[in-house]
């Protein structure tokens, strides 16, 4: 059972990133390092973190876009503490469907876990002594299937849940794990903003839980709430007629 020691969690000043953050410094890990685009937001988290005088935490403000300014944020994590789990969290919803909010959308979903992952990737190939190496990439429910309610938000999903499934084949052998985490709805500054219904709505405390709890097992594809796991995985292999009959009945966002 993989113990981790020192972690590092992109996006990490709200929702699911917030609570997976929190849930580290009180298991006691060593070293957490958290980074997020709101500076007081950051300091909020790392703050509650801290109430844990055993751990050290470390902040960065940081868009996650910025593919050198990740990379470097990373690398001088590595050298402060060597990593041994690694969480591509960071992400956005598109709101409403303009040019500009689908290609935030897809930097921040797609290339952000890019720029979290490469860079892990090549740190962990570089170390020759045995140790833990996880990387976890946050996708969603909502990368099953295209939702015309959310386009950007469920393509750019379905776009690193099949990357990280790859990623962990690819990998297995040089002894990386790497698992995909597909929440439902959980808790979040996104969340908060949704209208529409909501069905197994859960606390983001809870979420971070049963992800940390498989992780421990490397569990490679971490998805929950089961039923709607279930739903979403038969919608996906309907036929595509039957799929779109139901699908375009789905509740817009307002």
């Amino acid at each position: 059972m993989p113990q981790f020691k020192n972690v590092l969690i992109t996006g990490a000043s709200s929702g699911i990133g917030e609570a997976l953050a929190k849930h580290y410094a009180l298991a006691g890990v060593d070293n957490l390092f958290i980074c997020g685009r709101n500076q007081e937001r950051l300091e909020q988290v790392a703050k509650a973190c801290r109430r844990n005088k055993v751990v050290s935490v470390h902040t960065q403000v940081l868009d996650i876009t910025d593919r050198a300014a990740a990379k470097a944020w990373i690398e001088e994590c590595e050298k402060e503490a060597p990593l041994d789990l690694v969480f591509a969290n960071a992400g956005i919803s598109t709101g409403e469907e303009t040019t500009e909010n689908i290609y935030n959308t897809f930097n921040t979903n797609v290339f952000g876990v890019l720029n979290t992952v490469l860079p892990t990737i090549e740190i962990y190939r570089r170390r020759k002594e045995p140790a833990c190496k996880s990387i976890a990439i946050t996708s969603s429910i909502a990368g099953y299937h295209g939702l015309m309610t959310c386009p950007s938000y469920s393509a750019s999903k379905a776009g690193v849940k099949a990357w990280g499934e790859a990623l962990r084949l690819a990998l297995k052998k040089e002894g990386i794990n790497v698992s995909v985490i597909c929440p439902g709805f959980v808790r979040s500054r996104i969340t908060d903003k949704n209208t529409c219904p909501m069905p197994f709505f859960m606390e983001a405390d809870k979420a971070a839980a049963i992800i940390a709890e498989r992780l421990s097992r490397n569990v490679g594809l971490i998805a929950f709430p089961w039923p709607m796991r279930f739903v979403s995985w038969l919608g996906s292999i309907l036929p595509n007629w039957l799929s779109e009959f139901i699908y375009s009945r789905l509740p817009y966002k307002v």
